[in-house]
This record gives C-alpha cells, structure tokens and sequence, in this order.
C-alpha cells in the first residue's frame, strides 16, 4: 500500500499496488511545475489509485495535450500527473507518505536538464540545513 498527501494535509490518495520503477524526469514542464532540477515519480496502475480525502480542493492544469498536472488547490502540492487515456497515473515521489524500498532506475529528458545540476557532482550532505560557521 502507498500513501500520499500534500503539504497541508487536505488532499490524500492510497495506491493498492506494488511499487512501480522510480524515474526522475528532468523535463522542462516538471521542472518549471516542481521549480526543481528534476521530478522523481512512480507509474501505477490506475485501477489502484484512489483519493481518500480532500478531492474536491484538487487543481488540475493541462501542461501538454492530454496530460493533467493534479495539485492541492489550498497549498499547491503537485501530487500526479494523469494522462486519462492511460492505465497509469504518474505519482511524484515527493508527496508520497509511505517508505518506499525501490530506487531510482533512470533519469529521462536529460537534453531539458538545468544547466545548473549535474548528477554526477559530488557535494556535501548535511543531515539538516547548512551548518552555521
């Protein structure tokens, strides 16, 4: 079982399927949509996806033909995307509630990739936020 919720907490889902592959997209609407260097998601199949809370505060915006980019419309969480042609809905990872054991298998869309990011860059970790001086 997934589980996923926004930011405030309105809007919630449950997914009754294994998890799916774990792909970070790199592409300029995630970019621009997540204001982020990549967004991390998991196809699962539709027929397992449910809302068990707060689906009427949900925003929805067509960010290319077909593709529905679902969000809280109190906090602005981006919770899926939704091609409802599709047996899959596009969960970003970001919002997901549940441990989740798979890892990362691909990263796709690399020829939109920021110029700023490289994956291949080792740089620090810190546990919390940046240590003061």
């Amino acid at each position: 079982m997934i589980e996923g919720s926004c930011l405030c907490g309105t809007v919630r889902y449950r997914v009754d399927a294994p998890e799916g592959p774990i792909i970070h997209c790199h592409c300029e609407t995630c970019r621009k949509a997540h204001s982020a260097a990549f967004s991390t998601l998991m196809p699962v199949p539709r027929n397992a996806f449910q809302w068990i809370e707060g689906e009427s505060h949900l925003g929805s915006y067509e960010s290319s033909p077909g593709k529905l980019r679902k969000f809280c419309s109190l906090c602005g969480s981006h919770l899926v995307a939704d091609r409802p042609d599709q047996p899959v809905i596009l969960l970003r990872l970001g919002c997901v509630d549940s441990e989740i054991a798979g890892r990362p298998q691909a990263s796709i869309w690399r020829s939109d990739g920021a110029d700023w990011y490289d994956p291949a860059a080792s740089i620090p970790e810190f546990p919390k936020g940046i240590p003061s001086s």
